[in-house]
């Protein structure tokens, strides 16, 4: 038997002995079960955390494109057939949509209540592919056919009809402004569908009209607002824009979704960051239930460290002794704190257990992505206190006098 395994025998012989001495196998359970708590609650924060960041991020994506592309000056393309030609040679880009933004003013036909409206003029058909809108319609007129939106037809957020009072298959007024003074120009359209991304910002001021439709109301007929681009990767929209911008130049700026959203998952991120940091601090509370835990055992186990002296145990392989003991209470309770919080995390993201309130909330039950890279964190970050917690009790029994330790043991 070797060195390493004697030592670590006689670290298992200590931890089972502890069941006969109630006081030391309370500390212990104390120990272990810190360390699982603070394990278990990192592991299923992170997985909330993380869940309530990929929601978003896919409802985002469920109407924003990965790139968007426009003009600096804020002028419409007028030759935008060549400026898709240069996007479409860069391999990492799936397809090119055009679009108009307008915004305007929408009013019920049969209500006074009037409200803010970003007008989107799309090709639907094409938007429907990438974005799959037909699956964001909640109610829609028995006149639309999902296949285009029609003429003098809108599509509008589900918050955005809740304020005007209306629905799908009523008639709503569209008013642009013009020159100043000037009165405003009216349209009267249906309204064909309602969505719901889930997105409050977009339900509450989105409206979407057919691409051909939008270029004769507002006298663009051979010209757009700019370019939806959707790549291979939505996580390397980033770089894509950057080539894409290298190409294009000046006077075309390209924006990959992540930065038109950059402040809000910028505070997912640091407070994603800030719950570990705090939760963390449960671990090191347990870690310090881990030294004083090995302390006492040094107390209670004097007498024999002292033996194992006279018989030839350096005290470097009995610091061992008790080094192994501390990662063996931690390593247990990193395991039973995984299984635990794995376990809850499952249970919250299968079962309703939890009822959120839509009326505060996007959603009605928690969201929860289980990520093993965040386990994995957990899990080291909790292996590396345990080992450190271990390190001062078999320090301390290293510099104990062996003689001592036998007649006052």
């Amino acid at each position: 038997m070797s060195a390493m395994s004697v030592e670590f025998f006689i670290a298992i012989r200590y931890l089972k002995a502890r069941r006969k001495a109630f006081f030391s196998l309370l500390t212990t359970f104390i120990a272990v079960g810190g360390i699982t708590l603070g394990v278990a609650s990192l592991v299923i924060t992170l997985a909330v955390m993380s869940g309530f960041q990929s929601d978003i991020r896919n409802k985002i994506l469920g109407i924003q494109p990965h790139i968007l592309v426009t003009r600096s000056d804020g002028e419409p393309f007028e030759d935008y057939i060549s400026v898709e030609d240069k996007i479409k040679t860069n391999k990492n880009v799936v397809s090119v949509l055009p679009f108009i933004y307008k915004q305007g003013i929408v009013r019920g036909i049969n209500s006074s209540s009037t409200a803010g409206i970003i007008i989107k003029a799309v090709d639907y058909s094409k938007e429907d592919k990438i974005l799959n809108l037909s699956k964001q319609i909640v109610i829609s007129d028995i006149k639309f056919n999902g296949e285009n939106i029609g003429k003098r037809s809108i599509i509008l957020g589900c918050e955005l009809v809740k304020n005007i009072s209306t629905d799908a298959g009523d008639e709503v007024i569209l008013m642009f402004p013009t020159s100043l003074g000037s009165i405003p120009t009216m349209y009267k359209f249906n309204v064909s569908a309602v969505i719901e991304s889930g997105m409050y910002d977009f339900d509450s001021s989105l409206g979407f009209i057919d691409l051909k439709e939008g270029q004769s109301l507002f006298s663009m007929p051979n010209s757009i607002t700019g370019l939806d681009i959707h790549t291979t990767n939505f996580e390397k929209a980033s770089a894509t824009a950057a080539e894409l911008q290298k190409n294009l130049s000046y006077p075309y700026k390209t924006k990959a979704w992540f930065d038109m959203n950059k402040n809000l998952f910028s505070a997912l991120k640091l407070e994603k960051i800030m719950m570990f940091l705090i939760l963390g601090l449960i671990i090191i509370v347990a870690a310090f239930n881990v030294i004083s835990n090995l302390l006492l055992l040094s107390v209670q186990k004097s007498k024999e460290i002292g033996i194992m002296s006279a018989m030839g145990f350096s005290n470097y392989s009995i610091s061992k002794i008790f080094f192994y003991e501390g990662l063996i209470v931690g390593s247990l309770g990193i395991v039973f704190g995984i299984i635990f919080g794995v376990s809850v995390s499952f249970a919250l993201k299968y079962l309703d257990i939890f009822k959120l309130p839509k009326g505060v909330y996007y959603v009605d039950k928690l969201p929860v992505s289980i990520i093993p890279l965040d386990i994995l964190t957990v899990a080291l970050s909790a292996f590396i206190i345990s080992i450190l917690a271990g390190l001062y009790p078999a320090r301390q029994v290293a510099k104990l006098d062996p003689l001592e330790t036998i007649r006052y043991g």
